[in-house]
């Protein structure tokens, strides 16, 4: 697992009524890294029931199974109610307790981190003491880069958590809702938002992804724009997570912050054109978008 992406976080059914499709955020990010083929490495925990069995065949048939999954017989596996609006944006329920948020210290854990050239983590997983506990063990001994999807899913969270995560993070990613109630009103524009949170936090590399209007990045002391693309939205689960993923390839691939920006915008655009969470691309998806 040297040199790999290690995906900290939640692996979930998400249920669009009576059809039901895996997903969570982390799992997702996973998945889209395996897709663009990056070395990706998935922490998390499923149940031993029929859900949890369903999601380790899902994650050994996309190449996302290993040591660093648990099974865990005390807790359910986790399925989330989705409820889309007129514009096929998603609210969540989700229950707890529920498996991932027992994640616990494993010596091979510890060592993937120690080894990986990045974590991925958010702030749905750190809900409960254990698996938050885990995670912060791992950001304190992971050399690499700390990769933070703000993610808020109320009431999930404390603002504390919030702050204590970013504070540990080289980059940053959240929407434009996160970021207005994260950063303090300074008064000016969503330039200015960031500054003030690169200045509290002393981030590398912070992005706000706008919606159907694309993200804004600052990185390495310069901002970065796309407009995004524009597509028929099926629904927005699992947009952002595959944008993260496409973002992460291309900024531990060292390529120009523009061209990391517009891919990241395009596979997102493609990922909310269809249903769920983890629709396989279409060959040269990305390049027939950004064409």
């Amino acid at each position: 697992m040297k040199n790999s992406i290690l995906c900290f976080g939640e692996v979930l059914w998400d249920a669009f009524g009576e059809e039901k499709v895996a997903g969570g955020a982390t799992m997702n990010v996973a998945f889209h890294l395996a897709q663009q083929g990056a070395k990706a490495a998935f922490a998390s925990s499923v149940g031993t029931d029929a859900s949890g069995a369903e999601l380790a065949d899902f994650l050994k048939d996309n190449g996302l199974f290993s040591e660093l999954i648990q099974h865990d017989s005390t807790l359910p596996t986790c399925e989330v109610t989705v409820q889309l609006d007129e514009h096929q944006q998603a609210t969540y329920i989700i229950p707890q307790p529920v498996t991932w948020d027992n994640i616990k210290p494993q010596q091979v854990l510890t060592a993937c981190a120690k080894n990986a050239a990045a974590v991925v983590f958010g702030s749905l997983v750190c809900r409960e003491d254990t698996s938050r506990n885990t995670l912060l063990d791992l950001l304190d001994v992971a050399p690499g880069l700390k990769i933070f999807d703000v993610n808020l899913r109320p009431p999930h969270y404390t603002l504390e958590t919030i702050q204590t995560l970013a504070a540990k993070a080289n980059v940053v990613k959240m929407n434009e809702e996160e970021a207005d109630l994260l950063i303090s009103d300074t008064g000016g524009d969503l330039k200015d938002k960031m500054t003030a949170f690169r200045e509290q936090y002393n981030t590398q590399t912070i992005c706000v992804t706008r919606g159907a209007h694309g993200a804004i990045v600052w990185h390495d002391g310069e901002f970065y724009e796309h407009p995004g693309f524009k597509v028929k939205v099926a629904d927005t689960v699992g947009a952002g997570d595959s944008f993260l993923a496409t973002f992460i390839v291309g900024l531990t691939n060292k390529l120009p912050m523009q061209q990391v920006l517009e891919r990241a915008c395009a596979v997102g655009s493609y990922v909310a054109s269809k249903r769920g969470a983890t629709p396989r691309y279409v060959d040269g998806i990305v390049d027939l978008m950004t064409k």
